[in-house]
This record gives structure tokens, C-alpha cells and sequence, in this order.
């Protein structure tokens, strides 16, 4: 162990990295943070079994996808470029809005998405880009903490996406995790304990639906003496009777017929069913602030904080879609540029946002009456490049 720590201290140091990175590596050389079971698992329980972060996961991708892009540099913006081309269609079973969404998908569920370029040669474009599963994918730190490679895998098969010199072969686009070097931190990780209990609540539901909608109540038998037993056979006669003819939505209401010594005795609700509800909205609420979704969006009831629902849509897409599409859009820009060698820049067209339609109105107006700025400063202020192309 000595001599490994004294030939890492006479180790000269590599230009242009991190003074950190050793660090980064002792302390965890190699280690997945979430393995894909777990991954699996999440998705598994709150993306296709919770109606809630479902609708919270769809409804984020699919704005965040619909986004116009636009594509510029410091002097003009393009209305055609082979970066715009691209995306349109990244790859012949995909189009643009079904890549974005399952990037922005990705990225939600897991906290990490994963594009791999295809096809590309010295000096040009990707031919193609594929959206890689993230619990399928391992990143593989080197001795000084920084990737080296991403391993894939499926079943046995595995493949190596090495890191060179040139381009690097994946984009790799990660929310923030305060704990983690290599893996980011998905919203639906953060609602894990909401998405639980919200389910428990639905099966909680459904058992009283299976039982007539309500609570059981209780049939008292009387014998002679008030004191006597059912005998076996007239006991599993009795429950029989009670499931084929009187448990389910399908018999609510059917009259029931006792015979000599049983009484029924309806029970109602207790103040912890009357309260089950109640906390299954909640959780509903705490899914919905783990993605950043105003809950009257989710029809969540019990939830004033916004005035209308176009002022809870307004704050929706400025405080959530906005910068999700905008981090994505800069991310895939810088890794893009490494191919063509053009500093183009991807962006959300603001103006051609619905939502934002009155803030930018307002904003337009106000730098248009702003007689002290040039033309090219206005231009700056209001996100666009000097000059039209």
C-alpha cells in the first residue's frame, strides 16, 4: 500500500487537470451509483405504475421537446443549417420531437442522459445520433478520477466508448447530484418516498372498492344463550355466501339476507380513512414539486397557490421546461461543436413560446423604448445576434 501511495506522489503531475481528480479517485475508483436494477426499479414503480409521475415525467419531456430550437453565432442566427438538419431528423427511426423526449425523458427519470454520435467523420457533422438507456450505461473513471470510457451493456454483450483525442463519442448530460462525481441526481429519485406512499393510497383504495366501496362491517352471531359458535360448516358457508354475493363494486347495494342468530353491523369510516385520502393528495402535491409542476396542472385539488391556470402554465415553463431545454440545448451545442468545428450555438426561440407571449411582449416593448441602447445592444438584451443571416 506504501509503495503504491509513493509511486503515486513521484508522479508528475498532468498539465491542465484538476488537482482534485486523485482525489476523486481514491475515494471512489470505479463505483456505480445507481446499478440498473435500481434504475429499473424506479421507473418501474414510479413512471409506469403511479399515474402521478407518469403524467409529471410526460408532461416536462414533451413541452421541453416542443420547444422551437434556433441555431446561431455572435453575427447571425440560421434558418438552415446542417445542425438544424440533424436534428430534424437524428436517426431514420426517430424525429425530432421523439429524440428530444426521450433525452428529456432520460434525463428525468434517472437524472442522466446519454447521446451517442454515429457515422461521423473528420471534420463534419455526426451522421446520426441514438439516445443510449442510462441503466444500461457505466461511466469508467480513470486513475485520476475523470472518465476514460462508457461502458454499455445488455444482457452479456457489453461495449466500450473510449475517450481519445478527438470527439468525444457520447454526450453525457447529468442533472446535479451534491454527492456523487459521475452520476446525476434524477427528480424522481427525490420523489421516491411520495411516489410510495401515493401507491400504498391507491391499493389502499382499491381494497375498499373490493369491498363494496366502504369499510367491512361485522355480523355478530347470537346463539341461545348470546354466547354460541358457528360450527365449521355453517362458518365457511357464511364467508361463501359473503364473497360470491356481497363483496365487489358489482353487488353494492345487494340486499343481504340473514338467517337465525346473525346480525350486521355496518361500521363507518374511521378518522384514518377519512384521512387516506388526504395523504394520498399530499404525496400527489410533493411528486408534482419534485418536478417543478404546478399541481393544479396535474388536476391536484386543494392547491390555490397560483391565481388562474394560465399564470401556474407561465411559471411552468419559465421555471422548469426553460431550464431543462436550455442546459440540454448548450449541452449538445458544445459536444457538436467538437465535430464541425463551428461555434454554433442551440437555444430556445423565446418568442415563439405561447406561454411567454405576454413576457415577451413586454420585454420587447420595453428595450424597443430604450432610446439610449444601439440597435446591436438591443439585439444582445433580447437574445438575438447582431444581424439576421
Amino acid at each position: 500500500m506504501f509503495d503504491v501511495l509513493r509511486r503515486k506522489a513521484e508522479t508528475p503531475p498532468a498539465a491542465k487537470t484538476s488537482a482534485t481528480g486523485p482525489l476523486i479517485a481514491m475515494t471512489s475508483p470505479g463505483r456505480v451509483a445507481w446499478s440498473p436494477r435500481d434504475v429499473v426499479s424506479l421507473t418501474r414503480a414510479g413512471f409506469s405504475g403511479n399515474p402521478v409521475g407518469f403524467r409529471a415525467v410526460k408532461l416536462v419531456a414533451e413541452a421541453a421537446a416542443a420547444l422551437p430550437l434556433v441555431a446561431q453565432d455572435a453575427e447571425a442566427r440560421y434558418e438552415a443549417h446542417p445542425l438544424l438538419s440533424l436534428l430534424r431528423r437524428p436517426n431514420p427511426a426517430q424525429g425530432r420531437a421523439e429524440f428530444l423526449e426521450a433525452l428529456f425523458g432520460q434525463i428525468l427519470l434517472t437524472g442522466n442522459g446519454y447521446v451517442e454520435a454515429a457515422g461521423s467523420e473528420e471534420a463534419t457533422l455526426p451522421a446520426e445520433l441514438h439516445i443510449l438507456r442510462s441503466d444500461r450505461m457505466s461511466v469508467l473513471p480513470g486513475p485520476d478520477g475523470w472518465p476514460v470510457g462508457y461502458e454499455y451493456r445488455v444482457g452479456s454483450a457489453t461495449h466500450r466508448f473510449a475517450l481519445g483525442d478527438g470527439p468525444v463519442p457520447v454526450c453525457h448530460i447529468k442533472a446535479f447530484h451534491p454527492q456523487d462525481d459521475h452520476y446525476g441526481f434524477s427528480p424522481l429519485q427525490a420523489a421516491a418516498t411520495a411516489i410510495d406512499v401515493h401507491s400504498a393510497a391507491s391499493r389502499w383504495s382499491k381494497s375498499l372498492l373490493d369491498n363494496a366501496a366502504r369499510p367491512s362491517g361485522a355480523i355478530v352471531y347470537r346463539g341461545v344463550d348470546g354466547q354460541g359458535h358457528l360450527s365449521p360448516d355453517q362458518y365457511d358457508r357464511l364467508l361463501t355466501e359473503m364473497e360470491t354475493q356481497h363483496q365487489g363494486a358489482g353487488n353494492a347495494g345487494r340486499p343481504m339476507l340473514l338467517e337465525g342468530g346473525l346480525d350486521w353491523r355496518p361500521m363507518g369510516f374511521s378518522p384514518s380513512d377519512m384521512e387516506f385520502q388526504k395523504t394520498k393528495e399530499s404525496a400527489a402535491r410533493e411528486i408534482a414539486t419534485a418536478f417543478g409542476i404546478p399541481p393544479m396542472m396535474l388536476g391536484i385539488p386543494g392547491d390555490a397557490t397560483y391565481a388562474n391556470y394560465q399564470e401556474a402554465n407561465r411559471a411552468f415553463y419559465r421555471l422548469t421546461v426553460l431550464p431543462l431545454a436550455q442546459k440540454v440545448a448548450a449541452a449538445l451545442s458544445d459536444w457538436l461543436m467538437d465535430f464541425s468545428g463551428e461555434a454554433i450555438e442551440l437555444k430556445p426561440d423565446l418568442d415563439q413560446i405561447p406561454a411567454l407571449a405576454q413576457e415577451r411582449e413586454a420585454q420587447w416593448r420595453r428595450v424597443g423604448e430604450a432610446d439610449f441602447l444601439t440597435d446591436a445592444e438591443k439585439r444582445r438584451l433580447l437574445g438575438l445576434p447582431v444581424e439576421a443571416a
